[in-house]
């Protein structure tokens, strides 16, 4: 199994397979709006820029289970991060990450690598690594900052 098998519904509501992606590196990354975190749209837009036509994807992924933190709906969300961040890489619609409805890809994802104490996404911005084959090989913790993250997307990229 890998990340591959699995799709979500895009910012305009389009189902997409994560199939679309074979073949590069993901960092795939549960996102808010409104969190002490939020800033680090900027250091991911940057990894993007830098690495994107190397074969790197950023694929972000809202969430409001985290005190509220990303309470609009889609399009706030995407007009905020375009305008505030200069996003531009791949935002999907807002899903939960934790629980009884958490998206089948985040269920995926915790079972294929755990935190510190615990499998379960406790806050926002938590990331996972991908590499080219669509397995799980690192998760980062909210606060690791994306530009802490580029030897190991250098080593994705070449692999």
């Amino acid at each position: 199994m890998s990340v591959y098998e699995f799709s979500a519904k895009t910012m305009d509501r389009e189902e997409k397979s994560l199939a679309d992606y074979k073949g590069q590196v993901l960092l795939i990354v549960n996102t808010a709006s409104e969190c002490g975190f939020t800033p680090q749209f900027d250091g991911l837009q940057k990894l993007y820029d830098t690495y994107k036509d190397e074969g790197l994807v950023i694929l972000g992924f809202p969430c409001n289970q985290f005190n509220s933190q990303d309470p609009g709906d889609d399009a706030d969300i995407l007009d905020f991060c375009q305008s505030n961040y200069g996003v531009t890489f791949p935002m999907f619609s807002k899903i939960d990450v934790k629980g009884e409805h958490a998206h089948p890809l985040f269920v995926y994802l915790t079972q294929q690598a755990k935190g510190m104490m615990t499998r379960q996404i406790k806050w926002n911005f938590t990331k996972f690594l991908i590499n080219r084959n669509g397995d799980v090989i690192s998760r980062y913790a909210p606060q690791t900052k994306p530009e802490t993250l580029q030897q190991d997307i250098e080593e994705a990229l070449q692999s």
